[in-house]
């Protein structure tokens, strides 16, 4: 994506929930899937994908488990603090971690380039022009 040296830092609301991501993306883009939209209260999700390897998180967190579009199972971390949806994933157990695009300190480094799970989505919740759409996973 371009974006091998830069560094995402972000969190919750009240600040006691952090992560720092180095380098770029693995994708990043708009999800519209029911459960995004549940969890966000929106009409999607803006999400960033990086490799486990690349995030350090700091503070705790509480977890709401579910079935994934794959089939497994989907984890979505809150602050335990302030409830904000941060990231996604099982930090030292998956490969990777979903990070939350709202939660950036700076959003202007967010560049979605694909939308997933459109096949259903609201017709209020657009997609932005020059995504790349898929009506499921891709």
């Amino acid at each position: 994506m371009g974006d091998t040296g830069k560094r995402y830092t972000g969190g919750c609301l009240c600040s006691a929930l952090r992560y720092a991501a180095e380098g770029a993306p693995l994708l990043a883009g708009h999800c519209y899937c029911v459960d995004c939209r549940r969890a966000s209260g929106s009409g999607f999700i803006p999400f960033m994908g990086f490799a486990a390897s690349a995030v350090r998180f700091s503070g705790t967190t509480r977890q709401f488990r579910c079935k994934s579009a794959r089939g497994g199972e989907a984890v979505r971390n809150f602050c335990s603090v302030c409830g904000s949806l941060v990231f996604g994933g099982v930090v030292g157990e998956d490969e990777s971690h979903t990070i939350y695009a709202g939660s950036l300190d700076d959003p202007s480094l967010f560049r979605p380039q694909i939308a997933i799970f459109t096949h259903g989505r609201p017709q209020w919740a657009v997609v932005p022009g020059g995504l790349t759409m898929f009506e499921a996973l891709p």
